[in-house]
C-alpha cells in the first residue's frame, strides 16, 4: 500500500518522540546524492511529512555524516561478516571458494548487486528501490526478518500506534520480495 501524505503526518503526530520538520525535496536529494542510494517512495512521503529525531533515527538533515555511512553499510557488513566468521553462502551464489579473500570478494560483488537497505530507525531497514509498499526489515548480519509488510504497518507494530477510530484494523497482507534480502527470510 502506498503511503499518503497524511497517513504518513497521522503516523509521525502519534510516535513517541520529537518529530522535526519535513525534509524538503532538496534536502532529500542531496541525502541521496551524498549517500548514494534513493528513498523509496513511502520513505520519502515519511519524510517529507517531518523528521523524526532522536539516538536510533537516522538524521538525514544534520546528523554525523560517518554515522549515516556506518548505518547504510551496516547490513552488507553484516552479511559479510558471516560470510567470514560462520560460514554463511547462499546456493544461488555458486560454490563456495575454498580461500576466504575470494569468497568475501565473490560475496561483496553479488551484494553490490542487492538493492540498498535505507536505515528507517536503529536496525530496520527500508529497500531503497523505486517502488511503494515494499517491507521493513530488521536486519542483523544474515538474520533478516519482516518486521513490517510496508512501512506504515512497520511504525505501527513497532511503536504500538493506533489505527484511527472509523477504521478497521489494518489486515497486513505478505510482504512484497525484496532481491537477495528476502532469501535471508
Amino acid at each position: 500500500m502506498t503511503l499518503t501524505a497524511a497517513v504518513a503526518r497521522d503516523l509521525l503526530a502519534a510516535l513517541p518522540g520529537r518529530v522535526g520538520p519535513p525534509l524538503g525535496e532538496g534536502e532529500l536529494a542531496y541525502a541521496e546524492r551524498s549517500y548514494g542510494f534513493r528513498f523509496n517512495p513511502d520513505h520519502r512521503t515519511l519524510l517529507a511529512a517531518g523528521l523524526p529525531l532522536g539516538e536510533r533515527w537516522p538524521d538525514w538533515r544534520d546528523g554525523d555524516p560517518g554515522g549515516l555511512r556506518d548505518a547504510l553499510d551496516a547490513p552488507i557488513d553484516g552479511v559479510l561478516f558471516d560470510v567470514q566468521e560462520n560460514g554463511f553462502w547462499l546456493d544461488s551464489w555458486g560454490d563456495r571458494p575454498r580461500r576466504l579473500t575470494l569468497a568475501l570478494s565473490v560475496a561483496r560483488r553479488r551484494l553490490g548487486e542487492a538493492p540498498r537497505l535505507i536505515p528507517v530507525y536503529g536496525h530496520r531497514y527500508a529497500p531503497g528501490l523505486p517502488e511503494s509498499g515494499l517491507p521493513v526489515f530488521s536486519v542483523m548480519q544474515t538474520d533478516v526478518i519482516v518486521y513490517g509488510a510496508d512501512l506504515a504497518t512497520y511504525l505501527r507494530r513497532e511503536f504500538d500506534l493506533p489505527t484511527a477510530v472509523d477504521s478497521p484494523a489494518p489486515v497486513e497482507s505478505p510482504a512484497k520480495p525484496v532481491p537477495f534480502w528476502s532469501d535471508l527470510l
